[in-house]
Order: structure tokens, then C-alpha cells, then sequence
């Protein structure tokens, strides 16, 4: 019997479905062709048709993913690639056009430095090779919002290439160990981008706007090194933590499609070669364009852009003028701390665990708010580092808010840890006074201690009233103490904090138990 199998190119991604049977995985042929759109807070997708002999029912089979990612992320930039027209979000709709933009007879291109600095330092971040000289072509094709009916990109030789990317995946019985991994990078190239169809169902019109045509994009074609979602998604969010800290993208994307697909095949659909978009609102990919028929991009050498030359510190001209020409090694010189760095210092300037770094970085603004709550308090890095990523985020994720949107400002948690460190509060109380916090009523961790009388107890000769009463009040309890028993010390500390109002702090407790007790 054929396997049931699926393989699918894409501007965005490259999956393959394969039937498992038997510990093999089989899989059959690959996507010809490719597809034309680009991710921008969502993700395109383009499927090859299934070819099996028998379709398979419901949870008959296990599928496997072989997957491979091509990325298309937004250069940040003031103007486009080949234009002066500003780049700008939500601005009316063809306010950012040139002439070069709508494709008028005459107007030629002028490539823009800072989109070609941008691939160059986002392959320097990748382990690529930097080509020192590469290439531009057009590629045809036909759609209302392109109006030169070509794409200027890169197909022959691309800026970079043969590079590598490493992200880590959560292992473990609790997913607390970070595997490393690493999937490869074939290319990175240079494009520009089309314009935008809005397509009016009401009245059955479609519409074009051209302030998106022209603007630079980066093409990242990751190999399929990658056999899962999970890894799909962990490998991009690693490539958007890159960008981003390097500042070449802003890189906000999205990953869904395999359950789509193993849904479809094994209630007996087929799977179309088409163009798909990442549908925010719905959380899920909704078809875009038909890609059944073969396409012939028509690729040839772009005859209005010469070669681009790269230099390096060993062939720069010495007579080059700096404005004039891209050196290498000086943009190599000038890369910000990567993630991989950024979490190897943590671990070894706060004492931290692998993982710890991992989630830092993985959620958007916890690591700045981290280093702020560090600089303010006087609390050991591994309370803050338990604190924040136990009590503080597990609060975000309960509520679904992002770091910006929580009601706890670095601030406050540092004040409050303050409290915690310098035994003003117990646990138990910082706890209470965290939830205070969260309520949003704008009042300080010093306030809410007040308000509510959640000092820990200072007077000892009290404290050590309490615990006589409890040990007059409870003498069993006393008796298993002395015959040895480890945990019966621990029943008249819990005591003596009930009778205290959890004001008592443990230790002080258990000295003064023990003293009173001649243990």
C-alpha cells in the first residue's frame, strides 16, 4: 500500500505530513514550484495535492512532520528597498507610493543601504557566509498589487548563505531541560514586497494598496531540519528574538497549519496546492489563492541593478569612500549581544538555571522587567529570578496579559521582596500583598503591610507567650517531640503561626520551640 503522505513548498513554510508505521516514517516526493506572499504577523502556506492509494481513516495512522521554514520578515526601515517612500504602519491607503513604486515607464531602482546592512548583520548573526558579491533577478508574476508584474529578488546568488540556526527545546518529565538544536540556513536574500489587495465582499470589489509595494524584506530559507510544530514555532521564536535584538526586523509572526492538515486528511479531504494566510482573529490559516497550476516565475537577471559588492577588511579599496561602500567586518564588529549570549550571561552572572534564561527571553518584555526589579532590590537574583518567573508570570498567564499590561510595576515587586528580604513580612504575607497588588488600587507594598497588620512579630518576649500557650494547650504534641519524632516540631511551628495570625516568622519559632523544649 502507498503511504498517505503530504509534502507542501511555501513562502512562509515547508511542512511535510508523512505516514508513521512501525517506527518508519515514508514519505514520497518533493514540492515543485513555489509561492509568492510574505509573513508580517501572519504565515503563508502552499501545499502540495496528496497522492495515496487509499485515503485513511480517523486515527488509523500517525502522521510525522518534516518541516521547513522560508520567513519573510519586514526590514525595519525608514524608506523602501528600492525607493525613498517612507515605510510607516496604518498610513491612508497609497499615501507611501513613488513613481518606482507604481511601476511608471522611466523610473529606475537605487538600492537602499540600510535594508542591505540589515542582511548582512542578520547573516553574520546566522553563521552565513557573507557573499561579496551577489545578484538581483526579476520574477514574474501576475497579480493586482504588483504592478511592475516582476518581484525584485535574489534566486541566482543571494547575499548570504550556508549558515546555521540554534534554539532549544523543553525535555523532561516537568519540560525543565533545554535540548539544543540546530536546523540550517540555506539562504538569505534580498526583496521587495507587493502591495495589498482589500478584497470588499459587500460589494464585490477589490481594491489596491500600493503603501506596502517596494518595502524590503529579508527571505531566511531554513532547511527541513525540523519534525515538528513545537520545534517549527521554537526556531522561529528564536529567529524573531535574533531580529529584534538586532534591530533588522521588529519580526512579528505567527505558526499554525500541521493539525489543519491531519484533520483534513483523515476525515478523507485533500490537500490543495494553495496560498494561505494566518488569520489572527480566528487563530487559524484561511485559503488565499489557488497554486494548482504550475507556475513559471520567468526568473532573469534585474537588467537596471549591477552586481552588489561587498568588501571585508582585507579587500577594501583604501581609497573607498566610506558612504560608498558596506565593510563586513565593521558591521560584524558592530553586533548587539545575541540571545544565546544574553542567556549564557545570565546564567552565570545570577546563578540561574538554563531554562530560567530561556523563558526569560522567550516572553516579550520579562527580561527587561526582570533587570529592573534586580536593580532595585536588595533580594538575592535567585528569589527575584523564583519570584518573577513562578508567582509574577504564572499571574500574566492566569489573566492572558502581556508584561506591558501587568499592574505590577518592577518597582512594586522590588519594594516588596525588600519587605521579604529583610524579614519585615513572611511568605505567606508577601504573597497576600502581591495579590493586593495585582488588584490594581494603587497602593505601595509598604501600604498594604500597614493596612492590613502583616508585619512579622519583633517582640520576642510575645512570641515566646504564644509558644508556651501552644505547647500548654497541645502536651501530645510536645511528648512525640521529645520521643524523637521530626515531624511533630513542625506541627507546633504551624500552631504557633495559626495563633500569631501567620505574623510569626518560622525560624524565630523554631528556636524559641526548641529552646523552651532543651532540645
Amino acid at each position: 500500500m502507498a503511504a498517505p503522505m503530504l509534502r507542501w513548498g511555501c513562502r512562509g513554510r515547508r511542512w511535510a505530513l508523512a505516514w508513521v508505521d512501525g517506527g518508519s516514517c515514508h514519505r514520497r516526493g518533493a514540492p515543485t514550484g513555489s509561492t509568492s506572499n510574505r509573513i508580517r504577523g501572519q504565515s503563508s502556506l502552499a501545499q502540495q495535492p496528496l497522492r495515496t492509494a487509499q485515503k485513511p481513516r480517523k486515527g488509523e495512522h500517525k502522521w510525522a512532520a518534516v518541516v521547513g521554514l522560508e520567513i519573510h520578515a519586514q526590514i525595519s526601515s525608514n524608506s523602501k528597498l528600492f525607493s525613498g517612500s517612507q515605510v510607516r504602519f496604518s498610513a491612508p491607503p497609497n499615501s507611501l507610493v513613488s513613481f518606482f513604486d507604481a511601476s511608471l515607464p522611466g523610473t529606475l531602482p537605487v538600492l537602499n543601504r540600510r535594508c542591505v546592512e540589515a542582511a548582512v548583520m542578520t547573516g553574520l548573526a546566522l553563521n552565513c557566509h557573507i557573499n561579496k558579491k551577489s545578484l538581483f533577478d526579476r520574477k514574474h508574476y501576475f497579480y493586482a498589487d504588483l504592478p511592475a508584474g516582476y518581484q525584485i529578488t535574489q534566486q541566482r546568488l543571494p547575499i548570504a548563505v550556508n549558515g546555521s540556526l540554534t534554539y532549544g527545546i523543553s525535555a523532561g518529565k516537568e519540560r525543565g531541560q533545554v535540548i539544543p538544536k540546530t536546523v540550517r540556513v540555506k539562504q538569505i536574500q534580498l526583496e521587495q514586497d507587493s502591495g495589498k489587495s482589500l478584497h470588499d465582499d459587500l460589494r464585490s470589489q477589490t481594491l489596491v494598496d500600493l503603501n506596502r509595494a517596494g518595502v524590503g524584506l529579508l527571505e531566511v530559507v531554513l532547511e527541513p531540519d525540523l519534525s515538528c510544530g513545537e520545534e517549527a514555532a521554537t526556531a522561529v521564536r528564536e529567529l524573531q528574538l535574533i531580529l529584534q535584538a538586532l534591530g533588522t526586523s521588529q519580526a512579528n509572526m505567527a505558526d499554525y497549519e500541521i493539525q489543519r492538515q491531519i484533520s483534513e486528511l483523515e476525515n478523507g479531504g485533500e490537500i490543495l496546492n494553495e496560498t494561505r494566510s494566518f488569520h489572527e482573529k480566528l487563530g487559524c490559516t484561511v485559503s488565499m489563492r489557488d497554486k494548482e497550476a504550475k507556475q513559471d516565475y520567468r526568473f532573469m537577471p534585474e537588467p537596471n541593478l549591477p552586481p552588489l559588492l561587498l568588501y571585508d577588511a582585507t579587500s577594501l579599496p583604501t581609497d573607498a569612500d566610506p558612504q560608498q561602500v558596506i565593510n563586513i567586518d565593521q558591521i560584524r564588529e558592530m553586533l548587539p549581544e545575541l540571545p544565546s549570549v544574553t542567556r549564557e550571561r545570565l546564567v552565570q552572572q545570577y546563578g540561574m538555571l538554563p531554562e530560567h534564561s530561556f523563558t526569560l527571553l522567550n516572553e516579550v518584555g520579562l527580561l527587561e522587567f526582570f533587570q529592573n526589579v534586580i536593580k532595585e532590590t536588595r533580594a538575592e537574583p535567585k528569589k527575584v529570578t523564583s519570584w518573577v518567573l513562578n508567582i509574577f508570570l504564572g499571574y500574566l498567564k492566569q489573566e492572558n496579559l502581556a508584561v506591558s499590561e501587568s499592574p505590577v510595576t518592577p518597582s512594586a515587586l522590588a519594594e516588596l521582596l525588600d519587605l521579604l528580604d529583610s524579614r519585615t513580612i513572611s511568605s505567606s504575607a508577601a504573597k497576600q500583598v502581591f495579590e493586593e497588588l495585582w488588584k490594581r488600587e494603587g497602593k505601595t507594598p509598604g501600604q498594604i503591610v500597614s493596612e492590613k497588620q502583616l508585619e512579622l512579630m519583633q517582640d520576642r518576649g510575645a512570641l515566646e507567650q504564644f509558644c508556651y500557650s501552644v505547647m500548654k494547650d497541645h502536651p501530645q504534641v510536645v511528648m512525640d517531640v521529645k520521643k524523637g519524632n521530626p515531624r511533630a516540631i513542625n506541627k507546633l511551628i504551624g500552631l504557633v503561626r495559626k495563633a500569631t495570625l501567620n505574623r510569626a516568622d518560622p525560624a524565630v519559632i523554631k528556636e524559641i520551640l526548641e529552646k523552651q523544649l532543651s532540645l
